[in-house]
């Protein structure tokens, strides 16, 4: 029997009393933290590692074995202090003063939150913020330009970091707490929970449009032209920023925008015929007023202009050939003005800002199957003006640009846009965007209606997507939906407690793998749960765009004062993960690129995760869906974590990083069509979103042939969102954009030579 088996048996008592069962975990966690906060003063880098910290943790952990093992329980401050004693003992005294200081800290902190809430005045302040209206608290009436009811607004006025603490001490049960902080789970976005933000939304332009709309700070007109109509789409998202705490999607771009153009087109028109008719000798004899109204009747930029304006011509050719100029000249404006708006949305998303000027709000835009000659024109232009890049020719990151792939509409050589999709992927071959959705992937064809955007799935930033409702089967449509919020399960964690990778076994214990794993995802479910009711305690003025404007579905239909449970039903509740490879290492020794075993285990292990989603629905009328969460700075945290846990594992903690989600590892060298067919299935059970990444080298510009294949392979392997990650490098000097490496193309210098050649390479370090 090891030591750590010996311990936990022990009981620990807490600070309140309750006793808990012996986890060494904590312990570890306790320590690592110690470490985490000593530097190096000359690099800024951890001082120590992984070696130093399990030192002191299974020093530690034989000092309990040998003074409490006959025990049965064992005080937590007594843990502390014996950590305390083997960091001075083994001469860490920097890491033994932090961690001191850090307990005093915490006693601190816990007096605050914890004790006698009625007594301290800095809860009470949180609880008036956080809880009390504007009516009933002055400090949120403080700023005449915040409004302190809305999200933003209480947001700002106590902080990211304190608003997590209190979440933790004062909202959410302990032990969603303790799974988030000791990495069992991710609980995303969790400063947000006490003003009860939704996540993201995919914004309706044309219910927005129709009559304008109010930002708080005065009402918009409808847009008559389509330089009105980009504005106003920039600040629908930068506004509608403000009311959430994730990202904002356009599902249908081009449709949005093509009476925009239609508008343009006839002032353009009618202006042309105005003013060559007024250098002509037949000003007199034909009326512009009857004109005009021929012109407002105009549904499409492309006509018959004989079949409409000959009446006018009376056999005279001259006539007739001041109208066909008119006509040209108007369509090349429009056409022009259209780029233009293109260009001037790309950089408004780059340059506004949000949330009182914290950041560039988090956009991204579907496009690619509006066929109507304004819907081409918009797409021609965008696709243009991103491929042209910012200012300086720099690379737009905002909005995320996705082009919608769909057989009859642009994959054919046939289809009406299939030119745009050759032009699609011509820019995202120098520029990196856009993606790639495709709309006949199984499990999003499903919803699709021929001539319906609305039944078009579309996806939100780097992968959400929402499209079923089970509450409402007639709500099954993109605009005016998004998630609620979602938490993600460290799999990789799972996968070391019941694998062969610890050597404490030769055979995975699966039975106990997948107890686990349900237990956890229980536990999410509640978590997700408890959040969605104080979602729903909101009131509609606390979301004075999202809902008081409409944007979110049916929230034009709600009263200031009504809460938000019948709206936000048709949101989502997701269900997170990371590091399925790492997880199938630790089980069997192989992840699911290498290994066919591996692969189906993979399959079986998502699989059941979806099923249970599936089954939260059902039992709760409620849109639980699974995401394949985008790993960003999480996938660091978990294996930082484990690290100090279990020490470096071959294969599972050894890097910086668990892989993205199901991902083949980005490490691993596999082939592209191998790669997009192991991951193409995950893409159905992932219903709450999902991506796949494929990473090239190389000038993916001089082979724009080689690109579209890959978009194809896409396609045929069921994908249902997709990017092709290669080197985008500029030299900020000449402006050249393309592959750089020592010399510059463009102009000829050498890297070193004056100012650093920029470089964007893979959009996902650990896709």
């Amino acid at each position: 029997m090891t030591t750590e088996e010996k311990v936990e048996t022990l009981k620990v008592i807490k600070r309140n009393g309750k006793k808990v069962d012996f986890d060494g975990t904590k312990i570890a966690l306790a320590i690592k933290k110690g470490f985490d906060s000593i530097k190096d003063p000359e690099t800024d880098e951890v001082k120590y590692n992984e070696k130093d910290i399990h030192r002191v943790y299974h020093a530690v952990i034989s000092r309990i074995e040998k003074t409490y093992g006959e025990n049965d329980k064992i005080n937590i401050e007594d843990i502390q202090d014996l950590i305390e004693e083997e960091l001075h003992k083994k001469h860490f005294d920097d890491v033994a003063k932090s961690f001191s200081e850090y307990r005093e800290r915490r006693n601190l902190s816990r007096e605050m939150f914890f004790e006698d809430k009625k007594r301290h005045k800095f809860l009470k302040t949180l609880e008036g913020l956080g809880l009390k209206t504007a009516h009933e608290e002055d400090l949120k009436r403080e700023n005449a330009n915040i409004d302190g009811d809305t999200a933003m607004g209480t947001m700002l006025q106590y902080g990211s970091t304190i608003s997590k603490e209190f979440t933790k001490a004062y909202l959410m049960k302990p032990k969603f707490a303790e799974a988030h902080d000791e990495g069992d789970i991710h609980i995303h976005d969790m400063d947000f929970m006490a003003m009860g933000t939704t996540t993201c939304c995919q914004i309706d332009l044309n219910r927005l449009f129709k009559g304008g709309f109010s930002t708080g700070h005065g009402h918009l007109r409808e847009p008559n032209d389509i330089m009105s109509y980009s504005a106003l789409a920039a600040i629908a998202i930068q506004s509608n920023q403000n009311d959430q705490h994730g990202g904002q999607s356009i599902p249908a771009y081009d449709y949005f925008m093509a009476p925009g153009v239609l508008k343009t087109f006839k002032k353009q028109f009618k202006q042309m015929i105005y003013d060559y008719l007024d250098f002509s000798d037949f000003k007199h004899f034909i009326s512009m007023d009857k004109i005009s109204k021929d012109i407002d009747k105009l549904t499409t930029i492309e006509f018959d202009i004989n079949e409409i304006f000959e009446k006018y011509y009376n056999e005279s050719e001259e006539v007739k050939k001041i109208f066909s100029m008119a006509y040209h000249k108007a369509y090349e404006k429009t056409d022009r003005i259209t780029y233009q708006a293109m260009e001037a949305f790309i950089h408004n998303l780059n340059t506004m800002h949000s949330r009182a000027g914290a950041q560039v709000p988090f956009s991204s835009v579907n496009f690619g199957t509006d066929h109507s000659p304004e819907g081409r024109m918009v797409i021609k232009n965008y696709l243009l003006s991103l491929d042209a890049g910012l200012g300086h020719g720099e690379t737009p990151i905002f909005p995320v640009s996705i082009f919608k792939v769909k057989e009859g509409i642009n994959y054919n050589p046939e289809d009406p846009n299939y030119d745009l999709f050759k032009l699609s992927c011509k820019v995202s071959a120098k520029r990196l965007f856009p993606n790639f959705s495709f709309l006949d992937s199984t499990f999003n064809k499903q919803y699709y209606k021929e001539g319906d955007y609305t039944s078009e799935v579309a996806y939100m930033g780097c992968r959400t997507r929402v499209m079923g409702d089970v509450t409402d089967r007639n709500k099954e449509v993109t605009p005016g939906r998004g998630n609620l919020s979602f938490t993600s399960i460290n799999l990789p964690r799972l996968g070391i407690k019941h694998g062969i990778c610890l050597k404490e076994r030769e055979q995975a214990d699966l039975k106990g793998f997948y107890e686990d794993l349900e237990n956890m995802m229980d536990l999410v479910k509640d978590q997700l749960l408890e959040r969605f009711e104080i979602q729903c305690n909101k009131r509609c003025y606390n979301f004075p765009f999202l809902l008081g404007e409409g944007v979110w579905t049916d929230g034009e239909k709600l009263k200031p004062t009504d809460r938000l449970r019948k709206v936000l039903k048709h949101g989502t509740l997701t269900f997170g993960f990371i590091g399925l490879a790492e997880c199938l290492k630790a089980l069997i020794g192989k992840h699911h690129g290498e290994d066919e075993e591996a692969r189906e285990l993979g399959l079986e292990i998502i699989t059941f995760m979806r099923k249970k989603a599936d089954e939260y629905s059902e039992k709760y009328n409620l849109n639980f869906s699974l995401i394949a969460t985008p790993a960003e700075g999480l996938s660091g945290r978990f294996v930082n974590i484990d690290k100090a846990i279990y020490g470096k594992i071959k294969g599972v903690t050894d890097r910086e990083y668990y892989t993205n989600s199901f991902h083949v590892p980005v490490y691993y060298h596999i082939g592209i069509m191998d790669k997009l067919a192991i991951e193409g299935p995950y893409h159905e059970l992932t219903n709450g979103g999902h991506i796949s990444y494929i990473e090239i080298d190389g000038d993916t510009a001089m082979n724009v042939e080689a690109f579209e294949k890959i978009v194809r392979y896409m396609h045929d392997n069921n994908i249902g969102y997709g990017a092709i990650n290669h080197p985008v490098d500029r030299d900020p000097v000449c402006g050249y954009t393309g592959v750089i490496g020592d010399v510059c193309p463009g102009c000829g210098r050498h890297e070193g030579e004056g100012v650093p050649m920029e470089r964007i390479k893979n959009m996902d370090c650990c896709n």
